[in-house]
């Protein structure tokens, strides 16, 4: 006998209760997990319909008790369907339960308060309502009443506001006509539209032969409802945007709806006027700035027809479209589209899964592509398009890169090299405007020197080491392997005493600015300083509106923003990313170099770019100077071949956590004892996370590589099992990552 956990009423939200059934065995063939059902509920029996969540050959009650499914409910919702299937898909690939990831595509926990418009109608014959009027002059508990229905007798239908607030009307009032029949109120919920924008003006944009091209080619695709995708690699400035917004325009001509993902970092008040300008109110907004009542509104909207554009992070790709063409992904290269819970789907690889489910095209955009995306175009897998120039015909900033030994040499301590300070004075008096930008990913993790530039790196895993303090002192450690040393007095490469970890943030660099240049307008862009719902729109939109003549901030002011009056872009302390203890810290240090730089001279005048290093000869710096994303590929490839890194071999990871240091550590060494029985699979590891330790809770970390993926999901499989029936993890939690983008 087989039995299936259901879920059942899912427009309710309720999606921590499973009720098990039994399945008929002319239904087991057909029954799996995202398979929409109807099942007898209550003491009733009344039929409702549910989904499908896991099956199993165990009865979790008496087997007397548990009802029967009745039959596979071929009436369903096709989007709801759709959605649960993609669920079911993402939970066999990225691990966790069928409730974890019905939550994911499913994001609305609960039914919120909507906006709503109400009005008062005349319910009532007009002689039924002078009647009354008449009956009830004299009597004194009537006053509102009346009142209220004089005004209907003038006006048959008036407003909520203008009866309770100018009519001084109360509610219980209104209720008690209302329930005798003379008036009516009729309500109609009001979408919630976070867009706040001056009036629509379309704006029709002439497109390049090269932005053409690719419309026309990627068009096709959307026309036949090929689920094909496509990587279009275009240089800073080469006009994506366009492209995007002339796709969708076409999409949308067809009939169908479209989903842009933008990273959270990227979603600028910039980018959402440029889409809204074109758009107008065809487009919902999602971000995770929005109330839940807004987010509610937006995928409702969605779901009855009255946007046909979603824009936002990953949780757009969820939108309830129901004939969804299009999904493009802006930046397809940044982690954000990884997510940091379980389950822990990448939105790229999910989007592509949607597609293929729905027939609709997937276009991956980049200036910077992640190698997976371009090895994916290599092969074949994948469409590629290239946009070769900037859409206004702009050359590409010049860009040098300062040398911080010599500036040590030079006896110059300051953040500021010398060369940056003469073009920053230079700019200031021109009038024109200066972005400075921080790289502080990898913050004061690694340990480098600063005579010869070197950081201290790991000597099996090809990553550089991380600082790791306690009482007993200081301690480097892999988390890949686990190796461990003693933090040195001494650089092993070149024997000087100046290493140490790197410290500052963009209040230092803001004050050192203010002090060196009194006169400069400056902003700074951080946590601290977009706290407020509409911080980063603030910030922009002054910048934007040359009330400054600096912006300081970390990465969030390097992606989508375009400036015309910047000419000068600062990068200070580009080597942070650069020793992260990471195999893909050369890919995220290009990637940022790259953006920075193209935020320059993308107006009539030319930029210049100054990349402050203690590694001016490395590889992936040299790359992003040149903005030669070909050159950075064909060098990092190898790298990734040598260390059995993604692309060229699949990576997973295994998390292990547990309140019980001396528990999860055992929990993490039999869970390596039975992986290492899995044919083709290298376990690296146990070892203690990078934050060892989290709200006293214990964190241990295993590291698996494969040549093929089937082997990874016979893994995961595996771990699995172990995990749900060895009493060993009983008081354990275990979490798969599937080709993990940060160490652990």
């Amino acid at each position: 006998m087989k039995y299936a956990d259901v879920i059942v009423d899912i427009s309710s939200g309720n999606l921590d209760r499973t009720f098990q059934y039994r399945i008929p065995d002319l239904l087991q063939a057909q029954i799996a997990e995202g398979v929409p059902v109807e099942v007898p509920f209550g003491k009733g029996n009344r039929m409702i319909q549910g989904y499908v969540v896991a099956c199993s050959d165990t009865p979790a009650y008496p087997v007397e008790k548990i009802k029967e499914i009745h039959s596979i409910n071929s009436r369903s919702l096709e989007i709801e369907d759709q959605l649960i299937r993609l669920a079911a898909w993402i939970r066999k690939t990225y691990g966790g339960t069928m409730n974890q990831a019905l939550k994911v595509v499913l994001p609305i926990k609960k039914r919120v308060k909507l906006n709503e418009k109400k009005w008062i109608r005349r319910a009532a014959p007009e002689s039924k309502i002078r009647n009354w009027l008449e009956e009830n002059q004299n009597k004194r508990n009537q006053k509102g009443r009346k009142r209220l229905l004089e005004e209907l007798v003038k006006e048959p239908v008036l407003s909520w506001e203008a009866v309770t607030d100018k009519l001084h009307i109360a509610p219980s009032t209104i209720q008690g006509l209302e329930k005798n029949g003379l008036i009516r109120v009729e309500r109609m919920e009001v979408g919630k539209n976070p867009i706040q924008a001056e009036e629509n003006e379309e704006k029709r944009i002439v497109l390049n032969e090269e932005q053409r091209k690719i419309c026309a080619k990627i068009g096709e695709s959307i026309q036949n409802g090929e689920g094909k995708t496509h990587l279009i690699h275009g240089v800073t400035g080469s006009g994506k945007t366009e492209v995007y917004m002339e796709l969708i325009a076409r999409t949308l001509e067809m009939g169908k709806q479209a989903v842009v993902l933008i990273p959270e970092i990227s979603l600028t008040y910039q980018i959402v006027m440029r889409f809204y300008h074109r758009f107008g109110n065809q487009i919902a907004i999602m971000h995770s700035r929005l109330s839940q009542g807004e987010r509610y509104d937006q995928m409702k909207r969605a779901k009855e027809g009255s946007i046909s554009i979603m824009i936002g992070p990953r949780s757009a790709l969820f939108a309830p479209f129901p004939n969804l063409g299009l999904i493009i992904l802006d930046e397809e290269q940044e982690n954000a589209y990884k997510s940091e819970t379980v389950p822990k789907y990448h939105a790229r690889e999910t989007a592509i899964a949607r597609a293929a489910l729905c027939g609709a095209t997937v276009v991956l955009g980049s200036a910077t592509p992640s190698i997976y995306a371009y090895y994916q175009a290599m092969q074949g897998t994948f469409i590629l398009h290239e946009l070769t120039g900037r859409a206004n015909g702009q050359e590409l900033a010049e860009v040098e890169i300062v040398d911080l030994r010599e500036e040590l040499k030079a006896r110059n301590t300051s953040v500021f090299s010398r060369r940056l300070q003469e073009l920053i004075e230079e700019r200031l008096k021109r009038k024109e405007q200066i972005v400075l930008f921080l790289n502080r990913r990898g913050y004061a993790g690694f340990v480098s020197c600063r005579s010869c530039g070197e950081a201290i790196g790991c000597p099996h895993c090809s990553v550089s080491l991380t600082a790791h303090k306690s009482a007993a002192g200081t301690r480097l450690v892999c988390h890949y392997c686990g190796y461990t040393m003693p933090m040195p007095d001494r650089c092993p490469s070149c024997g000087s005493p100046y290493i140490s970890t790197f410290g500052i943030g963009t209040q230092r660099v803001e004050s050192m600015l203010k002090k060196r240049f009194p006169a400069a307008r400056v902003l700074r862009m951080d946590q601290d300083t977009t706290r407020g719902k509409d911080g980063h729109g603030k910030i922009l939109s002054a910048f934007a509106n040359e009330e400054a003549d600096v912006l300081i901030g970390t990465q969030m002011i390097v992606k989508g923003h375009d400036f015309p009056n910047v000419t000068l872009v600062g990068i200070l302390a580009a080597d942070l990313s650069l020793h992260q203890s990471d195999y893909m810290a050369a890919e995220r240090t290009f990637d940022l170099l790259t953006q920075a730089a193209g935020r320059a001279g993308r107006g009539d005048r030319k930029g210049q770019v100054v990349i402050q290093t203690y590694k001016p000869d490395d590889y992936s710096i040299q790359a992003a100077a040149a903005q030669d994303y070909a050159r950075f590929y064909e060098m990092e490839l190898p790298h990734r071949q040598l260390g059995k890194y993604p692309p060229i071999w699949k990576m997973a990871a295994v998390l292990l956590t547990s309140e019980s240091e001396q528990a999860v550590r055992e929990g993490a060494r039999q869970m390596a004892k039975k992986l290492r029985t899995v044919p083709g699979l290298s376990v690296v590891g146990p070892a203690e996370a990078s934050v060892a330790r989290i709200q006293d809770i214990y964190r241990f970390v295993l590291y698996l590589r494969a040549e093929q993926g089937k082997i990874l999901k016979d893994a995961k499989e595996m771990a699995e099992r172990l995990a749900s029936d060895s009493q060993i993890f009983k008081n354990l939690s275990v979490q798969y990552d599937d080709t993990p983008m940060m160490n652990y």
